[in-house]
């Protein structure tokens, strides 16, 4: 590379190119939380009402499951049964193109239309995301000039369609609404008296409100349509509907119900704090990039509000990008503080700033390089890819530090300025040749992994990968010119440089030394490594596992269960009771809740992390004892999962088999206790509940025939008058709303109240229900639920501080293998789905890594024993170094600690390349092997503590970080630091020895002395 000395301009265009590519590139990229990733499901609902829940399983649900199998890039598929409702759930792989899958699914659902019973409704599809329970934002709305019907109409109209319009937005609804409906409220006795049975009410507004289709008529001058009004469009016309003629007399509707523009039939409710509302949820696209829709978002809101009626305003009530926003500004305060360290760092060592210059300029210029790749290969500026370029801060100005240091180690042997470049340019090729390619490459492997952590991590080791490649390209470039420019000649040093000459002078003699007093001790200190190295399998095998570290991300999911039969009114009074306990503790900013029947979703949002002397963390089993006081509700706080992967709690273990779910009831109730008897688990619970109440009718078919009734007959009128399903439509200002015809809801207090429902016979006679049916009650499931077609149920834990989800799903596994019978398998759903399919593949990465490595530098040595010498006398011991952390509880292994492992061996076996390329270049030229890699050793002992503390150092920030994002950078940053630091340290000692014991005998002469070699070398 003699060309890039000589002609200094090229190696200067080639960086400025980078520099003004990366500067482009950086205005282009997107900003994002994670790589984009489409992780999606499809939901099929499929009414049936007035069904039971096993027949709508057996007639709906089981036929919909076996085409949704079918569909190809299903994980997995699940459903719950209710009565009246069949929901499947198709769980697309990572990456499935939910857009194929839905109109694959919707081909596949029309070929079994035949198979569904008549009265079902058609199947209904939406697309959902799976790393999201809620919607991405949460807008409240509050007015004091409308009722909720009336806001409720009011949005949809003119509020929703802006924002559902925001290019990502997938969906735009209106939460804890009330649409308008017509309500027209029957009386019974009234209907009876008036001889008015329920089917005629029904074949009356069917009749008499419709929308009528004339056509037009035409001349030859003009075209007129016809218009009537046969579609009703208000109460009174409703009031003035004639049922029924008798004699001359007219039968209103008005005179046998009360008729009024009221709220359709609600099933959820919104609240902020402890007041009613309306929220708008935001739903974002799977894949879609949320911090530019939010900023797109915000900008829409203000327009909105400019828009609105007076005493109507939109409020951001919760912003899922905010976390995303912090972690985002937190990790680019890392990257500046990391940068200011590492040029702190480099000064010191160097002892002059100019000569510093060196690797400081490498910085910028390797990002930049990497940025102009991410573009080129499509990536976003994200937590992972920013945290790559924190770390490569580390990591680039290696082969820089390299490089300057022996242009001026050459000068201050009498070399001139050129010549120091030139020879330092020639001997140092290969090593960082063989450093640069040893680091990229152990990232490679990465990219072929599957599932979430090789969609996660793609673009974090391609980042860095880059950033080296690039660095190793300054380094071969610019670096020996440059250094050889700012480096002072020999007898020109600064005080202080001479001052740190002088202490590595000191270091490397007082290593030398060390070194053969080590090498009288060779056979020890090999088995003592071997030893600590052997360490790496109990400290793996004893440290916590989880798939990623719990965030602090400044709030908390609170999932609430109601009693079966509950009602909304039930849920909102005891959910205000537990929200008046939360909003008494310190740091609470907001508490949202949306709640239905069964339970409801609901978020609190905290104050921001430096604004309070606590995790969010740290609160969830105070929060979880506390609402663990209101007795009417099951109250279950969770944290928001760190990865973009599905589920809401810390464990999610599922149970199948064909047994019956009355049968599968007790085994769910035994793993309940045993989890709650381990002392992980803060709560336990399951979806497999036998306490849904039902009131039965037992119609007696003798006596129906004997009035002429059929059970279709009886069933319809009793549907109309109780099950509030809409008849028909009315128009109001151009958009269609329900009418609804029930009894009073008063009259219905008590499913006992249901046999005094009056029955029209075929002779119009009137016969109480009573007389033909009884009734029973009794309990079922409340939903049946499915698994992959298997009956299954679901036990759901949430832990106590401490526990790793990896350590609660080992305790549900072999308690489930002593519990359950055969034929019962363990699957899983949610983050315990990814932990178990994906935990340690990044450990299977690091395997091939190290192969590729040894590939590599098999080649570069051409040699099969080199290798063997760089990587065992610096990889075990690092692993070992860094895995002591986690084993001693100051991380846990997982994902980002795995990431960092592999990231350590690239770096430590940058050292052993050193050493054991510069010991063979020396035996080549008539060393002993020892007084080879004795003065390799020595010669690199300055350069190889550079590198280490810049690494070093230079990740400290990542251990002491804290706020948004912190749990993750410190773990990488802990296992990086210890790792390097002590890994180092062994490698300098135990590398050598290695090297006698394992390295060929590559000197051809042994006649020439010590001294006299080293004399050579330093012409």
């Amino acid at each position: 590379m003699d060309i890039f000395v000589k002609k200094p301009v090229i190696a200067i265009v080639i960086s400025l190119i980078i520099i003004i590519a990366g500067l482009m590139a950086s205005q282009r990229l997107s900003i994002s939380q994670f790589p984009q990733i489409e992780s999606s499901s499809l939901i099929i609902t499929t009414e049936y009402v007035g069904v039971s829940a096993d027949v709508v399983k057996g007639f709906v649900t089981e036929p919909i499951e076996r085409v949704a199998m079918s569909v190809p890039g299903v994980d997995y598929v699940d459903s719950s049964t209710t009565a009246g409702l069949s929901k499947v759930t198709v769980w697309l792989k990572l990456n499935e193109n939910s857009t194929n899958a839905l109109a694959e699914l919707n081909s596949r659902l029309s070929q079994i239309s035949y198979e569904l019973p008549d009265g079902v409704q058609d199947p209904s599809v939406s697309v959902t995301r799976v790393d999201r329970p809620g919607a991405t934002f949460y807008l409240n709305v509050s007015s004091t000039t409308m009722d909720r019907s009336e806001l409720t109409d009011f949005l949809e109209r003119d509020v929703t369609p802006w924002f559902a319009s925001v290019p990502g937005v997938q969906s735009a609804d209106v939460l804890g609404g009330r649409k308008p409906a017509m309500r027209v409220w029957l009386d019974p006795l009234k209907m009876a008296s008036l001889n008015i049975g329920a089917d005629q009410v029904h074949q009356a507004l069917i009749d008499n409100n419709v929308i009528a289709s004339l056509g037009h008529v035409e001349s030859a001058s003009q075209n007129i349509s016809i218009m009537s009004n046969a579609l009703y469009q208000s109460a009174d016309d409703f009031r003035q509907m004639i049922v029924k003629k008798s004699g001359d007399t007219f039968i209103y509707l008005s005179d046998f119900a009360r008729i009024e523009l009221g709220e359709d039939r609600g099933t959820d409710s919104a609240r902020l704090n402890l007041s009613e509302s309306v929220f708008i949820g935001i739903v974002t696209s799977p894949g879609s990039n949320e911090i530019s829709i939010g900023d797109a978002l915000y900008e829409q809101l203000v327009v909105t509000n400019s828009r609105l009626p007076e005493g109507t305003s939109i409020t951001i009530g919760y912003d899922g990008t905010q976390y995303m926003r912090d972690a985002l500004k937190e990790i680019f305060t890392t990257l500046v503080e990391t940068v200011l360290l590492v040029g702190v760092v480099i000064l010191l060592l160097m002892g002059s700033f100019r000569t510093a210059l060196v690797p400081l300029v490498t910085i910028p210029i390797s990002i930049l390089g990497s940025i102009a790749a991410m573009l080129l290969a499509g990536f976003s500026l994200n937590l992972l890819t920013i945290l790559a370029i924190v770390l490569s801060v580390g990591l680039v100005v290696d082969d820089a530090i390299v490089v300057v240091e022996n242009v001026a180690r050459h000068m201050r042997n009498g070399k001139g300025r050129i010549e120091a470049a030139l020879i330092s340019s020639r001997e140092l090729l290969r090593p960082i040749f063989s450093m640069t390619i040893t680091l990229a490459l152990v990232f490679v492997p990465i990219g072929f992994v599957g599932g979430l952590s090789g969609a996660l991590f793609k673009e974090f080791a391609f980042t860095l990968a880059i950033a080296v490649l690039v660095s190793g390209i300054v380094a071969i470039t610019l670096s020996p010119i440059m250094s050889a420019y700012v480096s002072q000649e020999k007898g020109k040093e600064s005080r202080l440089t001479h001052k740190v000459n002088l202490i590595f002078d000191r270091l490397s003699a007082r290593y030398e030394s060390g070194l053969y007093r080590v090498f009288s001790h060779d056979r020890a200190l090999l088995t003592g490594a071997f030893v600590l190295s052997l360490l790496i399998v109990p400290f793996y095998l004893f440290s916590q596992q989880e798939l990623a570290p719990v965030e602090d991300q400044s709030s908390l999911f609170v999932i609430s269960e109601a009693p079966s039969g509950g009602s909304l009114d039930y849920s909102n009074q005891f959910m205000q009771k537990a929200v008046s306990s939360i909003e008494k503790m310190e740091g609470i900013d907001m508490v949202w809740q949306t709640l239905t029947e069964s339970g409801g979703f609901s978020g609190i949002n905290f104050v921001p992390y430096d604004q309070r002397s606590y995790s969010t963390s740290d609160v969830v089993q105070n929060i979880y004892f506390a609402l663990k006081e209101i007795t009417g509700l099951r109250v279950y706080p969770t944290s928001p999962m760190p990865l973009p992967t599905a589920g809401q709690f810390d464990v999610e273990m599922v149970i199948q088999s064909q047994d019956s779910h009355s049968d599968m009831l007790r085994y769910s109730y035994a793993l309940l206790e045993a989890a709650q008897k381990s002392g992980k688990f803060m709560f336990v619970d399951t979806d497999l509940k036998l306490d849904m109440p039902h009131a039965r009718l037992e119609f007696d078919s003798t006596k129906m025939m004997d009035l002429g009734l059929t059970t279709k007959a009886v069933t319809d009128q009793i549907s109309l008058m109780v099950s509030e399903q809409d008849v028909t439509r009315f128009d109001s200002d151009g958009r269609a709303y329900r009418v609804i015809p029930m009894i009073e809801e008063q009259q219905l207090d008590s499913s006992e109240t249901l046999l005094t429902l009056q029955i029209k016979t075929p002779n119009g006679d009137f016969v109480p229900l009573s007389s033909i049916a009884n009734l029973e009650q009794t309990a079922s499931v409340r939903s049946a639920n499915r698994f992959n077609q298997l009956n299954s149920f679901r036990v759901l834990g949430g832990l106590v501080p401490g526990t790793t989800p990896d350590q609660a799903l080992s305790i549900l596994e072999q308690k489930a293998e002593e519990i359950l019978p055969p034929g019962y398998q363990v699957n899983y759903a949610g983050s315990s789905r990814q932990l178990r399919q994906e935990g340690n593949s990044l450990f299977s990465v690091l395997a091939i890594s190290l192969f590729m490595v040894y590939m590599v530098l098999a080649i570069q040595f051409n040699s099969f024993r080199s290798p063997l010498v760089v990587l065992l006398g610096s990889v075990p011991l690092a692993l070992a170094s860094g895995m002591s952390f986690s084993f001693l509880g100051m991380t846990t292994m997982n994902i980002y600690a795995q990431i960092g492992f592999i990231t350590l061996v690239g770096l430590v076996a940058k050292n052993g390349i050193l050493i054991t390329e510069f010991a063979n270049e020396l035996q080549q030229k008539g060393y002993r092997k020892l007084d080879a890699v004795v003065y390799s050793a020595k010669l690199r002992l300055r350069p190889i503590l550079m590198t280490t503390a810049a690494t070093v150092l230079g990740h400290f920030p990542l251990v002491l970080v804290t706020g948004p994002g912190a749990e993750a950078r410190n773990s990488i940053g802990i296992i990086l630091v210890a790792g390097m630091f002590i890994g180092t340290i062994f490698t300098l000692f135990v590398l050598p020895a290695v090297y006698l014991a394992l390295a060929e005998n590559l000197n051809k002469s042994t006649d020439a002395s010590f001294d006299e070699r080293q004399a050579v070398l330093t012409k």
